[in-house]
């Protein structure tokens, strides 16, 4: 098949999967009415949340399940007609299109036990063992948890308050936007019609507007929604061919929001609150898959000392779809940390195996690390267009580099005889306050 012709024949089918999972929202599909909340609380968190009569039930999907079950199935059959089985992009597509042949089911099954199923399938479960490693994710969140929650994190926690409003979020995150975008290309917009204080569309990023926000907040949104999610559906929406990597299914997840909070953690934007959120979802995804019902993890948080509305929001994220009572539940928290892990990892790799030019890749489109070294083949041929909008460190990669070399040669250290050394001193050393208040108090004067 000529270059033109094969082009035009992933377009083709590209295109037709675009149109299929226009329909399909998953979040949207699963969410709970905000009366929900306000009726937990009211009971002052006693009793389980009460969801209205067969909520899901009379919850529209926006499309026919069997319908569009069909659909995808007869687009995987011509993907693989018409691209051969083993063409890199047409496997690319007909794994795409297994993705949501279990959304589908998952959603066609939610508030039941078979919906926990069909998330563990897509996103995976809280005792799954890290890739190549033996330690599970549970095992990682409570090791992370550990050390965000140490005395000395709390040192750390600038006296920042939540005193910049919505409206305030909207003008500061444009200006910053308009920095990396080109001009028009991304909008920041006030919603009521988001549980979360922010979401990213595909070329815009929502604020709620009953929501509040501190310095730290603006420095997440900007790198995390901005520079990956929204920035990686703008270079996808650049594709010539491939116009399928401007959509995410479940498959893309662990990969887009690890390589999110990875750039919070690489522009120092992330803080320790931040980073133990990410490792609490793993924990409350882990108890309830072991049947803990929403109030066993709802307590589990507030006993140890995290504000009953975040208590709420860190549990609620996980029981949508699935059931109260435990064991059926929305997996899709395990992306963040899984994604983080699993991210670092390549970029580690890429260097040790001298390809460290792949690494832009990243942001090429709503894509998993599987998918790099066969885009960047079809990059090389003329399919696959580069990304656009990429972070400088990833454009100039000199000191990504430097930064991921020293990591992985400082590896081969015994930490534990290293901490033992300098305990010795560390337990000498005066119980101070954090050293940035005086720097703070020396400003002021």
């Amino acid at each position: 098949m000529a270059v033109n012709e094969y082009q035009q024949q992933v377009k083709v089918l590209s295109d037709q999967l675009l149109e299929l999972q226009r329909p399909i929202r998953i979040l949207d599909a699963i969410k709970w009415p905000s009366e929900v909340e306000k009726t937990f609380f009211k009971d002052k968190g006693r009793e389980l949340p009460r969801l209205p009569e067969n909520h899901y039930q009379n919850q529209e999907l926006g499309f026919d399940p069997v319908q569009q079950r069909d659909r995808f199935l007869h687009l995987r059959r011509e993907t693989r007609r018409k691209l051969g089985r083993s063409d890199g992009l047409g496997g690319i597509l007909c794994r795409t299109i297994d993705q949501y042949l279990l959304v589908i089911d998952m959603l066609a099954n939610r508030g039941s036990p078979e919906f926990g199923r069909y998330s563990r399938a897509l996103y995976g479960s809280a005792r799954d063992h890290l890739r190549g490693d033996r330690k599970t994710l549970r095992q990682l969140g409570e090791k992370l948890g550990e050390i965000f929650s140490m005395p000395g994190a709390a040192h750390l926690v600038r006296p920042y308050e939540k005193n910049i409003s919505a409206t305030d979020a909207v003008d500061i995150l444009q200006d910053r936007l308009g920095n990396y975008f080109d001009p028009g290309d991304i909008r920041v917009i006030l919603s009521d019609g988001i549980v979360s204080d922010a979401a990213a569309g595909g070329d815009y990023i929502k604020i709620n507007q009953d929501a509040s926000f501190t310095e730290f907040d603006l420095q997440v949104l900007e790198v995390h929604e901005g520079w990956v999610h929204v920035g990686t559906t703008l270079n996808g929406r650049q594709q010539p061919w491939a116009t399928w990597l401007s959509v995410g299914s479940p498959r893309v997840t662990a990969c887009q929001e690890g390589l999110a909070v990875l750039m919070e953690t690489l522009t120092f934007s992330s803080y320790p609150g931040r980073a133990l959120k990410v490792s609490d979802r793993v924990v409350a995804v882990d108890m309830a898959e072991q049947g803990a019902d929403f109030l066993d993890v709802y307590h589990f948080f507030t006993n140890r000392g995290l504000p009953p509305a975040d208590s709420y929001k860190i549990t609620q994220r996980v029981f949508r779809g699935g059931t109260l009572s435990g064991g059926s539940v929305f997996s899709k928290d395990l992306s963040y940390l899984r994604g983080f892990v699993e991210n670092v990892n390549f970029i580690r790799s890429a260097i040790q195996s001298g390809v460290p030019e792949i690494l832009p890749m990243l942001f090429v489109g709503k894509i998993t690390l599987d998918d790099i070294p066969i885009l960047y083949q079809h990059y090389l041929e003329g399919t696959i267009t580069g990304p656009h909008y990429i972070p400088e460190m990833f454009r100039d990669l000199n000191g990504l580099y430097v930064w991921f070399g020293f990591a992985s040669g400082m590896s081969v250290i015994n930490m534990g005889r290293v901490q033992r050394h300098f305990q010795t001193l560390f337990a000498k050393m005066p119980k101070v306050a954090p050293l940035y208040e005086k720097v703070i108090d020396s400003a002021v004067d």
